[in-house]
């Protein structure tokens, strides 16, 4: 498999669930993939590390550096470009899917809340964006995919279980929101320079390290589930060619280009956009 072959990833978050789901596929498809999260190690109580995706990926054949950084953490995230551009050589390709979620009530959420989920959720992709154009515009031509959320979009009245979507919808989904705006304006201002900006959202829960309360609406509603493989698939298409500014879902960009979904690994063809999720 080789659509990213000679291609060089950054994927942030890519410890554990969506972010190392697309670190898995890129790698099966040729790309060196540099992996971020806040730390080596275990940490905090979700499990996953970076060392566990970089074995992984060699597992299956595949390159990959671990590159610890807490993006949270202004001074920190300043030179990271740089520094992954040392494993494999300056970065093609930006997944930014590290992101902060406090599901608070909008009039309930503290601006020190609001603030580090703007911070890491807005600022930090933005930032680091910034710091991979040099080397983009160098090698003349670029990817940056942005992870969203259906949280960005306000459902249509009536309302159902509205303080429960206000918990969502409200600071993390501005965040998210915002992001999306930002796509689309980095989609206009860099598309002549072949550096082609997106955003993806997974169309329905995807269960990665979850709580159980949402394990418990997935095993009621299976059909409310999404594989993880769908997202790392819809990614690897909008980072392969020249798709710019688009918000979409995973689901909806497969269905609409009549791609079908592999295992993580590239070896198999699992099936197509709506592929089911086995729900544990």
């Amino acid at each position: 498999m080789t659509e990213l072959q000679g291609r060089v990833a950054l994927v942030t978050g890519a410890s554990r669930g969506i972010g190392r789901a697309i670190a898995r596929r890129f790698a099966a498809e040729g790309a060196a993939v540099v992996v971020n999260a806040s730390r080596s190690g275990e940490h905090g109580e979700l499990p996953g590390t970076l060392e566990e995706t970089v074995a992984l990926i060699e597992a299956d054949g595949g390159k990959a550096v671990a590159l610890p950084c807490d993006l949270s953490d202004r001074s920190a995230r300043e030179g990271l470009l740089m520094e992954a551009g040392k494993a494999f050589g300056a970065i093609d390709i930006l997944v930014n899917n590290a992101a902060r979620g406090d599901f608070k009530l909008p009039s309930q959420a503290t601006v020190e809340q609001r603030d580090a989920m703007h911070e890491l959720n807005l600022n930090v992709p933005v930032d680091l964006l910034q710091q991979a154009l040099p080397g983009m515009r160098e090698k003349g031509q670029g990817w940056c995919l942005n992870i969203s959320s259906r949280t960005a979009q306000q459902g249509e009245p009536p309302y159902v279980d509205s303080k429960l979507a206000a918990h969502v919808i409200g600071p993390y989904g501005a965040s998210k929101a915002a992001l999306n705006r930002y796509t689309e304006a980095l989609a206009h201002e860099l598309c002549d320079e072949h550096i082609f900006v997106n955003a993806l959202a997974p169309n329905n829960i995807v269960l990665t390290s979850v709580s159980e309360q949402v394990r418990a609406i997935a095993r009621k509603r299976p059909d409310m589930v999404e594989p993880l493989e769908v997202m790392a698939e819809a990614a690897l298409f909008l980072c392969s060619g020249t798709h710019v500014g688009q918000v979409t879902y995973s689901r909806n960009i497969l269905h609409a280009c009549g791609r079908r979904v592999r295992s993580l690994d590239g070896q198999h063809d699992l099936g197509d956009a709506f592929l089911a999720a086995a729900v544990d």
